[in-house]
């Protein structure tokens, strides 16, 4: 379909491929509507020997950006005496924003022991994203800005290096990094300068890891690669992000105790099948999976993406069944557009196996075609060729995956054995921005809004009590309920303003 024949209007800079950026304005009008060291560890021993290190991934964020994809080509480590260490030599990526709030594995090395006082990156690339709509456009911009070269690494306290295994945290501290007042400019203009700036912190792994932290991963995404002999463990890699041309890959073991969603054990896996993984650092270091879900078992012409749909209509293009104009914070196989149509025809629609406590929410929660709504996270495959606009492609899975919100407390009460927060989003945030455009039929009758409620099972990381007026995160499963948002909510940690 050429741009005469069409009301899709795209301007790109760049190719559409992950390691260019680019903009994309879609008009909302459209037919459808080393070796070892020794020294003192501050507790009297001495350093001997190296440290299994797990370095993790994560970002401080507001919902301003819905991307600020990260590659990094080397990260060293500066002891107190002036000795450098190379953790990463290598080139990897990630999108920083998914896991605002929340770690993600970049790599595990070998790092000789010691207190470490600085730290220096080097990035191939920093590329932060708009999305939302003005003046009746939908629009996604990753040609905000970019920065290559030396990323600053900020250490707030030194971080000794000791024992068997332990993480390090790179998080990325979004607003300091690409300070961007949204929305996306319809003219495609806005700039960013783009100066990334990281944390770097240690993480303890306990025992039995119960939270992020302390070495506890949820919804790990990725499409395995290979199988350990005996069925002990695979290898996956983590779904690309735009933009990440290189993405980590992780070597995960079994035991006994794993549970299985979407296939009967073990001996079920395949190469080539996505997983949405919980996962457990060990003692040694290792990457243990507790919960193993396929979302979608059918490995055959296999593509698969996952991130908010911007635009979700009631019909299009003559069809009678909802289609989604999906941006795709992460992608793989041959879905290398930014953007498609696919439809919601005869998709099987899930929600995560990670939450155990949905049947005793005090309402229920939905997740299928006829509620799905622009800014929830899903996942969803497609099978066979990608059909070219506008024939929207068919979905076979949409699985609805957590999230992070982040907002304002507007009011604490309580509803059986929950505690329910009523959270004012800002205006940029997916949700109200993508609420109302041409030619869908209004879902939510409170877009600025979502009712978030936490049990005993809620990991609070925060440092402040919840309380109204207060900012923070809230991560976990967020469904539209007759037009009201509400999530379950797994994890909370301090805001960011907004």
């Amino acid at each position: 379909m050429n741009a005469d024949s069409s009301s899709v209007s795209c301007l790109v800079s760049g190719l559409c491929k992950p390691s260019i950026a680019f903009s994309f304005l879609l008009v909302a009008t459209l037919a459808v509507g080393c070796g070892g060291s020794s020294g003192s560890n501050g507790t009297g021993s001495t350093f001997t020997g190296n440290t299994t290190v797990v370095l993790l991934a994560s970002s401080t964020a507001n919902d301003q950006l819905s991307e600020f994809s990260v590659t990094l080509t080397n990260l060293t480590l500066v002891d107190q005496s002036g000795k450098t260490v190379t953790v990463l030599s290598a080139p990897v990526s990630d999108d920083f924003i998914h896991v605002n709030g929340t770690v993600e594995p970049l790599a595990t090395v070998t790092v000789p022991q010691g207190t470490y006082t600085s730290a220096q990156a080097i990035g191939e690339s920093a590329i932060p994203e708009c999305a939302g709509q003005n003046s009746g456009q939908l629009i996604i911009n990753e040609a905000l800005g970019d920065s290559s070269g030396a990323f600053k690494v900020n250490l707030p306290q030194p971080i000794t290096i000791a024992g068997a295994a332990m993480g390090i945290v790179l998080n990325l501290q979004v607003a300091e990094s690409a300070p961007f007042n949204g929305p996306c400019s319809s003219s495609l203009t806005d700039t960013v300068t783009v100066t990334p700036l990281f944390n770097l912190t240690s993480l303890p792994i306990a025992e039995q890891p119960t939270s992020t932290a302390n070495g506890r991963m949820q919804s790990l995404r990725g499409i395995i690669s290979s199988i350990n002999a005996g069925g002990s463990g695979f290898t996956a890699t983590a779904d690309y992000s735009m933009n990440a041309g290189y993405p980590p890959s992780w070597q995960v073991s079994l035991n006994s105790s794993a549970a299985f969603q979407g296939i009967g054990n073990a001996s079920q896996l395949a190469v080539g099948m996505p997983v949405d993984m919980d996962v457990n650092i060990q003692s040694d270091g290792s990457l243990l999976a507790t919960r193993v879900e396929v979302p979608d078992t059918n490995t055959s012409n296999l593509d698969t993406a996952y991130g908010p749909p911007i635009v979700v209509y009631p019909s299009g293009y003559g069809l009678t069944t909802p289609v989604t104009d999906a941006l795709q914070v992460g992608q793989s196989g041959d879905l290398t557009s930014v953007s498609g149509l696919y439809g919601f025809d005869s998709a099987t629609f899930q929600v995560t196996g990670q939450f155990a406590n949905l049947q005793s929410l005090p309402f229920t929660p939905v997740f299928n075609a006829a509620n799905v709504v622009d800014g929830q996270n899903i996942f969803f495959s497609v099978h066979g060729a990608i059909q070219s606009l506008p024939t929207p492609a068919p979905m076979t899975t949409v699985e609805l995956l957590p999230q992070t919100i982040n907002g304002t407390v507007s009011s604490v009460s309580s509803v059986g054995n929950f505690t329910m927060y009523t959270v004012t989003l800002a205006p940029y945030d997916l949700f109200p921005n993508l609420a109302v455009q041409p030619g869908q039929t209004t879902l939510l009758t409170n877009p600025n809004t979502v009712v978030v409620y936490a049990d005993s099972n809620t990991q609070t990381l925060n440092s402040n009590s919840i309380g109204v007026d207060g900012v923070f995160r809230f991560y976990g499963l967020v469904f539209n309920d007759n037009g009201t948002l509400r999530m379950d909510c797994a994890q909370v940690t301090d805001g960011v303003a907004e």
